[in-house]
């Protein structure tokens, strides 16, 4: 019998899997991808009987593939906080989801395993953006300044190093650098002897560089969008922007759009007023748009969208009197 563990292959995924298998060790079948492939359910096979754990992948974009799933006869764990508008009740599913825009699904299963791993749930929460969370759970730990820095940054690194429109946009393959974690059962031994990690620094590193000078495409009192060229660099680069400018100004709107190499957008959004104005609310105007209250994006924005793109976004965070367009 084959177990499967489906995760997103960003830091909150790849730490919420590491700390369940620190807990529960399980051979189990990879599937995963770059951070916007979140379709990952269809990739399980059709016959599968076994327990398949999914971690960090939104159930309303995999409702259907997830009904297959168990009804072809597999138990199935479900940790997520994304949108759930699909959610529903099975023998077989257990569901941990939390969409409130303070969670990330590694402080869920933080919780369901009861601090036991928490480590790994800092560094996850800081690479989600969720500083304040972050620092609460380094506080119950006891960590001082340089070791929860440590692990802030391994949480942008990490969440960093998922960007990008296929796995040969990223330094390492998601499933590797889980792969690699499996040697390591605290987050500061990882980082004080894993090559891979200082790899993924230094690429960290020189990508920020090229942000210097870059200026927004159209700015307002409530935020701004910012269009990235088609290549790797920005396509990698393109999370940590958004969150380096939603950390830069408290209560503004942003969003990060990557042309891609057929022209179309991949787009991100973080949202200054997040109960009130939802990000994934906003980016479920959209086709392929979804995410959380907090920060969601758009898989594939045509070009020819961008137009009602850029309108939707003056009228939905801010007031039409506030707009003021800053050519590049």
């Amino acid at each position: 019998m084959t177990h499967h563990d489906v995760f997103n292959g960003d830091a909150d995924g790849i730490f919420a899997l590491h700390q369940l298998r620190l807990d529960t060790p399980r051979q189990a079948a990879l599937v995963t991808g770059v951070k916007r492939e979140i379709a990952l359910l269809q990739r399980v096979p059709h016959d599968c009987r076994g327990q398949v754990t999914v971690l960090d992948i939104s159930l309303d974009c995999n409702a259907a593939a997830l009904r297959r799933v168990l009804d072809g006869g597999a138990a199935v764990e479900y940790f997520d906080h994304h949108s759930a508008d699909r959610a529903f009740a099975h023998p077989r599913l257990r569901l941990h989801c939390d969409g409130s825009p303070e969670v990330c699904t590694s402080i869920l299963v933080d919780r369901h395993l009861r601090g036991r791993h928490r480590p790994w749930a800092v560094a996850a929460a800081f690479g989600d953006n969720l500083d304040g969370p972050a620092r609460q759970l380094a506080d119950s730990l006891g960590l001082d300044a340089a070791a929860t820095a440590a692990l802030a940054q391994l949480g942008r690194v990490v969440n960093y190093n998922a960007y990008g429109e296929s796995e040969h946009d990223l330094h390492i393959a998601p499933a590797a650098l889980y792969r690699a974690l499996g040697g390591y059962a605290q987050p500061l031994d990882f980082i004080a002897g894993s090559e891979i990690y200082r790899m993924l620094c230094a690429g960290y590193r020189d990508d920020c560089a090229r942000l210097q000078g870059l200026r927004p495409h159209a700015e307002h009192d409530a935020g701004a969008v910012y269009i990235l060229p088609a290549s790797a660099w920005a396509r990698r680069v393109s999370g940590v922007l958004a969150n380096q400018l939603a950390a830069g100004r408290s209560g503004a709107s942003f969003a990060v759009l990557n042309e891609r190499d057929d022209g179309s957008y991949l787009v991100s959004v973080r949202s200054g007023a997040p109960l009130a104005h939802s990000a994934c609310g906003f980016c479920q105007q959209f086709d392929s748009g979804g995410g959380r209250k907090a920060a969601a994006g758009i898989n594939r924005l045509p070009a020819s969208e961008l137009g009602r793109f850029m309108d939707s976004f003056r009228r939905y965070f801010t007031t039409p009197q506030d707009l003021i367009l800053q050519k590049e």
